[in-house]
């Protein structure tokens, strides 16, 4: 696989769609006579970023090894593209430099086991971590009982692992398990996408990302959108299969494990005083009861006849 070739595609269809984003009004551009194509034109992009539309054209058509930061920065003012979006934009320069064409990560990265007490630790809130590619590789005894569906889901892998993305797009329960759906499919693909621009080689990516696209035809269309999301917050919407629906506030934050790889905490709760928070509280015993039964399996079935 060319993945210059392919780090070229990425970047002509981002910024086009960004730029089919975006009327001259919203810019201050005059508009006169019928337009051929939505949004800015690539020469009204190349005056408002202050480069030549030959440029501009090229840089469109993905030929952005050697482009410096400054006049990234005036394109990506003048798309006027966010602080995730223009994140994406640098990761994929940096991508396309000769440097940067080698296996990035070959291996996943191990989570201390500090960091699993950390999620343990936590009682009334359910903790995960889960990486780039949206495997969950730790989490908290609440964690795995508000998900259970995904848990126990035929999308999860050989060892175990839990994958928000092959849940969200292979498993026809979790349009249940997920009161807004559409929202958090789109913005799992968003996810998936920033991670895609930070870790052009990375080969598992690449596979799920592949499988994703040839099994699911939301993905396809929500994949061609290019949107982009790195950090990741709001309200969860779950109709749960024990406790029923919960509304649920969320956060996700940075978690340094190593330099080589991107690694997020994520926190849901409850808003105190709600129904939710019963039903969590609810879960949350239900997580300690079994866990205390699965601690004592082992020890029971060891003992002498």
């Amino acid at each position: 696989m060319d993945h210059r070739a392919d780090n070229r595609t990425d970047i002509r269809d981002f910024l086009a769609s960004r730029r089919a984003k975006i009327t001259p009004e919203q810019v201050g551009l005059p508009t006169s006579g019928r337009r051929r194509v939505p949004g800015l034109r690539r020469e009204e992009v190349a005056v408002l970023a202050g480069v030549s539309t030959e440029w501009y054209t090229r840089l469109e058509k993905g030929h952005i090894s050697g482009v410096s930061e400054d006049v990234l920065a005036a394109v990506a003012e003048a798309l006027r593209l966010d602080e995730d979006e223009r994140t994406y934009l640098f990761d994929l320069a940096r991508a396309a430099r000769p440097a940067h064409r080698t296996p990035s990560r070959r291996k996943d990265i191990e989570v201390p086991p500090s960091v699993q007490w950390l999620l343990d630790s936590v009682t009334m809130s359910a903790a995960f971590v889960r990486n780039g590619r949206l495997d969950v590789v730790a989490s908290n005894a609440l964690a795995r009982s508000l998900h259970a569906p995904m848990f126990d889901s035929d999308t999860v892998d050989k060892n175990g692992r839990a994958n928000f993305a092959r849940y969200h797009f292979l498993d026809p329960g979790s349009q249940h398990f997920f009161v807004d759906w559409e929202d958090g499919a789109k913005a799992t693909v968003a996810l998936l996408r920033a991670e895609a621009g930070r870790e052009p080689h990375d080969r598992a990516l690449r596979e799920l990302i592949g499988e994703l696209s040839t099994l699911s035809a939301e993905f396809r269309t929500m994949w061609a959108a290019h949107d982009v999301r790195i950090h990741h917050g709001g309200i969860k919407r779950l109709q749960h299969p024990e406790v029923g629906h919960l509304e649920l506030t969320y956060r996700s934050l940075d978690l340094p494990v190593s330099q080589r790889a991107v690694h997020d905490l994520t926190l849901y709760t409850a808003e105190p005083g709600t129904a939710s928070e019963d039903r969590l509280k609810l879960l949350t015993s239900l997580a300690a009861t079994q866990s205390l039964t699965q601690a004592a399996e082992p020890r029971s079935s060891s003992r002498p006849e």
